[in-house]
């Protein structure tokens, strides 16, 4: 053996025990994200609804608001204000009506919803069209500085929501475990077929408007999308508050600065 083999060995060996002393730590670290908007000058916050969109089998009007107020209730600082988010919604469709009543041209070139004509229809509530129809009314200075008047100069949160139901085919993969015939072993493979699947996309945009002077002040449009098999019967419900715990911390993080938590892994 000559000198650098008998090296190398040596290291070989020394690095060998060397690891078999070595102890694995795995601990908790957070990476702070600062808050999109500074709500210093803001004491009140009011989730006064949203205008909703697609499937009617949830409120997402509703749902969204009191989601809303419950979730800054315990991670703000600011007051949140209740107020009654459907009379609120039913103002802006009015008012967007009369803007559209007002414009001959507008109301020319928006035509009727086609008449229901099935169960589906019935359950489709506004469209993505229509809801972009009502970006003029958040842009409404007086109207909002007059809510702000009334609730005392609070930063407002509406927007929209839109959440349906889709239903796809293709090709899909998914891993399978396999028995190999020779060694007796499992070992798991990817596998491509095709499926039929059905789920819901969620899409909020919300609009942060400042009750003192009716300007808006921010604005942001999150996506998130779900499917299961076709054979399973997912409750609507469910899937909305699915979506919606990955949509908040990025709503959260408008207002507030928040912490993503990981680990590490240190070796000693």
């Amino acid at each position: 053996m000559t000198a650098r083999t008998s090296a190398a060995a040596a290291s070989l060996a020394f690095a060998l025990t060397c690891a078999g002393c070595l102890n694995f730590y795995e601990i908790g670290i957070e990476t702070p994200i600062q808050a999109k908007l500074d709500v210093a000058a803001f004491q009140k916050v009011l989730v006064i609804g949203f205008i909703s969109g697609g499937s009617k089998s949830v409120d997402a009007n509703s749902e969204t608001t009191r989601l809303l107020r419950s979730q800054l209730r315990t991670k703000s600082d600011m007051k949140v204000l209740d107020a009654d988010a459907a009379m609120y919604m039913d103002e802006l469709d009015r008012r967007r009506k009369s803007a559209a009543a007002a414009d001959p041209n507008a109301a020319a070139a928006t035509p009727p919803p086609p008449a229901a004509t099935d169960d589906k229809a019935k359950n489709e509530g506004r469209t993505e069209k229509e809801l972009a129809d009502f970006d003029p009314v958040f842009n409404d200075v007086e109207y909002w500085k007059r809510i702000g008047e009334e609730f005392q100069s609070p930063l407002i949160v509406t927007g929209t929501v839109m959440f349906v139901q889709t239903s796809k085919s293709g090709m899909v993969s998914r891993t399978k475990e396999v028995m190999d015939q020779q060694t007796g072993t499992r070992r798991v493979e990817e596998v491509r077929e095709f499926a039929e699947t059905s789920g819901f996309t969620l899409v909020p945009k919300f609009v942060f408007i400042d009750g003192r002077t009716g300007q808006q002040i921010y604005t942001e449009t999150f996506k998130e999308e779900t499917s299961y098999p076709a054979s399973l019967n997912t409750p609507a419900l469910s899937s909305y508050f699915d979506l919606m715990d990955k949509i908040l911390p990025g709503f959260l993080n408008a207002l507030s600065s928040q912490k993503i938590r990981g680990t590490r892994i240190l070796l000693k």
